[in-house]
């Protein structure tokens, strides 16, 4: 099947504006009647529940944290780009467009990515119109700072907290619709399952995370915005949390996934410091505009950093990229780390980490200013490793992040399957095989408060309101197969525990799927992920009743699909038989150890559909064509 992502015809800067002109329209009074599902109250989830109540339709929000507060967008630190071209600093829409298409190294379509960077000057506008505290200049301007892969500072920042600024400002225009009656929000639920009616997404089935319960909703589409994948590693930046069933749910329904082998490891992470770690912390990346990555010139240098003289370190990025410098995109940072680590060259018990070092901005603009810009972050930099990061070099190293991979969508954010849209990271849309930093909440909201509302009513003007009830034989039997699945998990009554389980996962999925991949890795891990998962389904130990508070029976119906999805994960990598953006495959390098793409066999999305339980999934493509941006080898040098 070759996909169509019904981009529109056209010259680039105006596809959307002919779009949306073109997009069929419902009347307020129409509006009133539908009801549409939203799974997940982070940036996406919150600002698309709201736009859409604002707009009169009748929104049914789902999230499993006891309030939409604390979704994960919450966790993002540093900054969220615009072209607004404040600095005056040579920044534009169509820049910032190629910096993205760049960024992800030419695998992104590029009518969305140039959507994206149109819309990003309204998220800014709009953010502050609602109250937003962005970090203010001497005169009173905006600020903005530098990211990675940027010439030009166009990320504007909330001192270390941008992403729960952002969010609290997504949740006041989302509690102004559930004031209004127009949203109606459903805490600690968790979906389980896509409910599809003569082929179309009508509804969900959830669990009652207190009571245990299952339940049926239904609605006149469905809309997913519940993030990433990373979890599949184990360790990662995310939230404990944060998982793939929704998205893999609606992949086993028909829903195409797409590129689930592009993920981003971020290199400015605290260190793992032992086995039973839980979970890593990620250290913003604007911190790379004032702090400078070393690690030491020779291999097992013991010496604190304080005792190594400035002519015996290695500011390995600044020496590989001296155009960016410390600012090099995220994967080209992360491998440079692994690299110096590789060579002995790591610092810390483990060997596994280089040095975030701010002497020399401290000395330069004194610590009041680096407080000013960070000061949460060295405090909770601090908290976690007992070290003064102002004092002494902060110790970093690179982590499983953000996924560029997600579930397919066209133009209009709508998967394959009619009535199913994803927006957020849940999708794969705008950042190819790599993203670049301060461009993950630009695109959750402007998915949520632009996006889908201008797009969702081509589908909806084609429907019946109301027309779908969760009284049908779909819903019934969706509620069946879920309690099936929970009552299989709790009679299994083995020897390892969940989180036994998926450390297992993690460690395959991180050596042998992780930053550097091979040939022979790939394929080991697709013979290892099989053996674990048939362990798990036969020695799991899942105490606890379902009719009840159990987070180990949530943990586990997690891990049954992250042990499905890290084989398609594999299994796409090793099929990409070239190294782009976060997918490096080591048999496909430069001579200088970068990424080698091969644009005449690899320039496609790569779209898999499942087939059923024991059968190969298949793969379609969608083909990515460059019309407005010359296919390059990505340079930062």
């Amino acid at each position: 099947m070759i996909l169509d992502g019904k981009v529109p015809s056209g010259p680039l800067e105006q596809k959307w504006e002919n779009h949306v002109h073109d997009s069929r329209l419902i009347n307020p009074a129409n509006k009133r009647k539908f009801r549409i599902i939203v799974v997940g109250t982070g940036l996406a989830g919150a600002s698309a529940a709201a736009s859409l109540g604002e707009l009169g339709f009748n929104v049914d929000v789902f999230c499993y944290q006891d309030s939409s507060r604390r979704a994960h967008s919450i966790a993002a630190q540093g900054g969220i780009n615009a072209a607004k071209n404040y600095r005056n600093d040579g920044d534009s829409v169509f820049r910032l467009f190629h910096d993205t298409i760049k960024g992800g190294d030419f695998r992104a379509r590029e009518a969305n990515v140039y959507r994206l960077a149109q819309l990003s000057g309204n998220i800014i506008d709009q953010c502050v119109a609602q109250g937003v505290p962005f970090a203010r200049d001497y005169a009173g301007y905006l600020d903005t700072r530098s990211f990675g892969g940027a010439l030009v500072q166009r990320t504007f920042y909330a001192r270390g907290q941008t992403g729960q600024q952002l969010l609290l400002g997504a949740y006041q225009a989302l509690s102004r619709q559930i004031r209004d009656g127009k949203v109606q929000v459903h805490t600690r639920t968790e979906m389980v399952d896509l409910v599809l009616v003569q082929g179309e997404a009508k509804g969900i089935i959830v669990r009652d995370m207190v009571s245990g319960g299952l339940s049926a909703h239904a609605g006149d589409c469905v809309v997913l915005a519940t993030g990433g994948y990373s979890n599949v590693y184990y360790l990662s930046t995310n939230a404990k949390g944060c998982n793939v069933t929704a998205a893999f749910r609606a992949y086993k329904k028909g829903a195409l996934f797409a590129n689930p082998c592009y993920t981003q490891i971020h290199p400015t992470c605290i260190p793992a410091s032992g086995h039973y770690q839980s979970k890593l912390t990620l250290m913003s990346e604007s911190l790379r505009n004032d702090g400078r990555i070393w690690a030491p010139g020779g291999k097992g240098d013991k010496r604190p950093p304080s005792e190594i003289p400035d002519a015996e370190r290695d500011y390995y990025l600044e020496r590989k990229y001296p155009t960016y410098g410390n600012l090099a995109p995220r994967d080209i940072a992360s491998r440079a780390a692994k690299e110096a680590c590789d060579e002995g060259r790591g610092v810390g018990a483990t060997g596994r980490g280089v040095y975030l070092d701010f002497a020399e901005s401290i000395q330069r603009l004194g610590k009041a200013a680096i407080e000013e810009r960070y000061g949460n972050l060295f405090e909770m930099y601090e908290r976690i490793t007992g070290e003064d990061g102002y004092s002494t070099p902060m110790r970093i190293y690179p982590a499983p992040h953000y996924t560029m991979g997600g579930l397919w969508v066209d133009y209009n954010l709508q998967s394959n399957l009619p009535g199913l849209f994803v927006i957020g990271e849940a999708n794969f849309s705008d950042h190819g095989a790599n993203r670049l930093g301060a461009s993950a909440l630009m695109q959750g909201l402007a998915d949520g408060y632009f996006v889908l509302p201008n797009t969702i009513g081509t589908y909806l003007a084609g429907t019946s309101p109301g027309a779908v009830q969760k009284d049908r034989d779909e819903f019934q039997a969706g509620m069946a197969e879920a309690g099936d699945r929970v009552a299989r998990l709790l009679s299994i009554n083995g020897r390892k525990t969940v989180d036994d389980f998926h450390r297992e996962l993690g460690h395959i999925m991180w050596e042998d799927v992780g930053m550097a991949r091979s040939e022979e890795s790939l394929k080991r891990a697709l013979a290892e992920i099989p053996k674990l998962r048939s362990e798990f389904w036969e020695s799991v130990k899942v105490p606890g009743e379902a009719a009840d508070f159990n987070q180990e029976l949530e943990k586990a119906l997690r891990l049954a699909d992250f042990l499905e999805f890290g084989e398609l994960l594999a299994l796409d990598a090793l099929h990409r038989d070239e190294s782009c953006g976060g997918h490096f495959r080591v048999e496909h390098q430069t001579e200088e150890g970068e990424a080698l793409r091969h644009d005449d066999k690899f320039s496609f999305v790569a779209a898999w559909e499942y087939k059923g339980n024991g059968k190969a999934p298949e793969m379609h493509r969608e083909p990515l064509t460059f019309e407005n941006v010359k296919l390059a080898v990505r340079s930062y040098k």
